[in-house]
């Protein structure tokens, strides 16, 4: 570059004269490495799909084998999905597949998904009736799936009358204004308490949410949380099994609290129950 990003650019040097730096410097060099950038990205992108169009033309004929009908409007550039391995979100491939693991061996006779991931409640119902609540309701229509609004401060069961119940990659937003609902730093702790109010004896509590070394917001975004917090917060419920997924991405399917150090943004699922023996206090 033209412009030193590690020097400031100063007034000339001269006998009993201080140097200054000059004002909006750094905003001007920033500007400048954003437009740089951002040309060099459109020349790349210009120049694939320069060859793409190029590359079509001549294979036009070829894929016109009367089977398709092929158009050049019809032409649908994807020019990055030739990668050597098939990319995924670790935290949801892997705690949706950890919870229906567990699902799929208990086998419930009913559960209750609050806010998880469309893709786990519409899967798990192939084989358990599923009722799906969230606060921005889905308009889905499948067998077995019954989809309903409610919002997770308040939830419409009984205390301590939910058997098999999920709450996944939800809790951290709550609170955060992130998907419209009102600005509560205590959204999260409402929520929790709520899931445990409604939790039964015997019953089990699939709750996922970001965990690392030090709990922190990255507004509005999500929080982030410690496994000790999680389970100071549940405190009622007995922790069956824990699994965490790394900030590399690696899966520990039976995690322990030291599998949290050093980790910024982790995914913590947890596998509680509460007691059979513990019953409501009227």
């Amino acid at each position: 570059m033209w412009l030193a990003p590690s020097q400031p650019c100063l007034a000339p040097k001269g006998n009993g004269i201080k140097m200054t730096p000059i004002p909006g410097l750094n905003l001007l060099r920033t500007l400048v490495q954003a437009c740089y950038q951002t040309t060099v990205l459109y020349i790349r992108k210009w120049w694939r799909n320069y060859k793409f169009q190029r590359e079509f033309k001549n294979k036009f004929e070829l894929l016109g084998d009367k089977r398709f009908k092929v158009a050049w409007k019809d032409r649908w550039p994807c020019l990055d999905d030739a990668t050597s391995t098939t990319g995924f979100d670790a935290h949801y491939v892997y705690h949706t597949a950890w919870a229906a693991r567990i699902l799929a061996k208990q086998c419930p006779y009913h559960h209750i998904d609050i806010g998880s991931c469309l893709r786990f409640a519409t899967l798990i119902s192939a084989f358990i009736p599923v009722e799906f609540y969230d606060y921005r309701p889905a308009k889905i229509a499948l067998s077995d799936l019954d989809c309903k609004e409610a919002n997770v401060l308040a939830l419409p069961f009984a205390d301590q009358s939910v058997v098999s119940l999920s709450c996944m990659h939800v809790v951290e937003h709550i609170g955060l204004e992130r998907y419209g609902d009102p600005f509560d730093p205590q959204g999260d702790v409402k929520a929790m308490r709520e899931l445990t109010r409604v939790l039964a004896p015997g019953g089990d509590l699939f709750f996922v949410v970001p965990v690392g070394h030090e709990a922190r917001i990255q507004y509005n975004a999500h929080r982030i949380y410690t496994y000790r917090q999680i389970c100071d917060y549940f405190s009622e419920l007995r922790l069956e099994s824990f699994a965490f997924v790394t900030d590399s991405g690696e899966f520990i399917s039976d995690a322990c609290e030291l599998s949290c150090v050093g980790q910024k943004y982790g995914c913590g699922c947890f596998h509680f129950m509460r007691p059979a023996n513990d019953k409501a206090v009227s």
